[in-house]
């Protein structure tokens, strides 16, 4: 076997020498499949990651929403009472409310203004994002925020700057200026940077139709709950939903699976994904097989001084995976330099699991798809090859 393998790796990398143009031109198709199924990967990170960041940062386990909101945030209303209901509950080590708006972040000089999201937090509560720089937040109603490392960078801010948002409240634009008092990671919310502000302070500034400006009590969206045993969520769930009236509980798979859009988009990167694997496959397939009926006679000549199927389907084997990691690797370099110079207004993450999950399917393309033209080279006769038969 150890004979067969280097006679074949032989006559498979003599063979790439040879003919080194034209098999770096195929290399170089394989990299553009490689640099686009990359990207589609990326970019659907990004785009999910940019919907559910915020969601699956939360240092809790289960979400409450308003009966009937069908797991939708931005349907949901809960009272201020609720959460005292649902911190009463068995099993529940900590609950807050969490409050989504948008708002217009104006930046200095003629720097467009940013369109961020807007989220009321109760501080030391679940929902508040741990700091990075700085401090947490500290009063219900104090004029201060923490801001996320996306606004952070997008706008140029940092901790101790003041922000001035821009919202609509009844028919008029409302201004509000507040200090930031602390930087947190990425948790983008609804693909938007976000800023985090007390909850009463959020329930003032945020947009407000007329009616809504003469409203005294103030409403959140969901309530954020942290289970004393994270293991005990399905029976916690179910004695909030039985001890606290007209609300139900989602986990934070479930509500990630529920924002809007979140699922089709998805779903729809996935497949395009995977008909770029797929056309991978057509055009490596495509090449070797043109590959292998151009060298007919060659490898009938080597068949007929002794050379046996093992090594000429090896040879083939050894051939395709070489180009293919070529390929792959020209590839992953031209991906990671085209990320460097990507704005950050684009949605491209590169997760490590994600890329490396594209990468070994992308080398596992090269022998499916020339499979077919392994085979028919096994098959050659030499005295047909050859011209021989009578």
């Amino acid at each position: 076997m150890m004979q067969t393998l280097t006679v074949s790796t032989y006559l498979a990398l003599k063979e790439i020498w040879r003919n080194r143009a034209r098999f770096l031109l195929v290399s170089l198709v394989i990299a553009l499949i490689t640099l686009l199924v990359l990207f589609i990967a990326a970019l659907g990170e990004g785009l999910g990651n940019g919907n559910r960041e915020y969601i699956a940062k939360l240092d809790g386990e289960l979400l409450v929403y308003q009966a009937k909101a069908d797991f939708l945030i931005a349907a949901s209303r809960l009272d201020t009472a609720r959460v005292d209901e649902v911190r009463q509950v068995a099993g529940v080590a900590d609950a807050g409310m969490i409050g989504t708006a948008s708002a217009t972040l104006i930046l200095d000089g003629d720097a467009e203004p940013l369109k961020v999201a807007l989220l009321g937090v109760e501080p030391g509560h679940v929902g508040e994002p741990p700091v990075v720089t700085g401090r947490q937040l500290t009063a219900e109603d104090a004029d201060e925020v923490i801001i996320d490392r996306n606004t952070a960078i997008r706008a140029g801010l940092a901790e101790g700057d003041t922000v001035t948002l821009r919202v609509t409240q009844g028919t008029e634009d409302a201004f509000f200026t507040l200090t930031i008092v602390g930087v947190t990671d990425g948790r983008q919310y609804s693909l938007q940077p976000a800023i985090f502000a007390p909850f009463l302070t959020w329930d003032r500034i945020r947009p407000q139709s007329a009616a809504e400006l003469n409203f005294a009590d103030a409403t959140a969206n969901v309530i954020a709950v942290r289970l004393g045993d994270p293991d005990a969520v399905e029976a916690v769930r179910q004695e909030i939903v039985a001890q606290v009236e007209k609300v139900d509980v989602a986990t934070l798979k479930e509500a990630i699976q529920a924002l809007p859009g979140y699922s089709a988009q998805q779903s729809t990167l996935n497949t395009q994904g995977g008909f770029t694997l797929f056309i991978g496959i057509l055009v490596i397939g495509g090449f070797f097989q043109i590959q292998i009926l151009q060298k007919v006679s060659q490898i009938g000549v080597l068949k007929a001084i002794g050379t046996s199927n093992p090594i000429v389907a090896w040879a083939s084997v050894i051939q395709i995976v070489v180009i293919t990691a070529v390929g792959v690797a020209i590839g992953g370099l031209l991906t990671f330099l085209f990320s460097l110079f990507f704005p950050p207004t684009v949605p491209i993450v590169f997760n490590g699991t994600t890329s490396a999950i594209a990468l070994v399917a992308l080398l596992l393309i090269g022998p499916a798809g020339g499979l077919v033209s392994i085979r028919y080279a096994v098959r050659i006769e030499p005295l047909k090859a050859l011209g021989l038969n009578s």
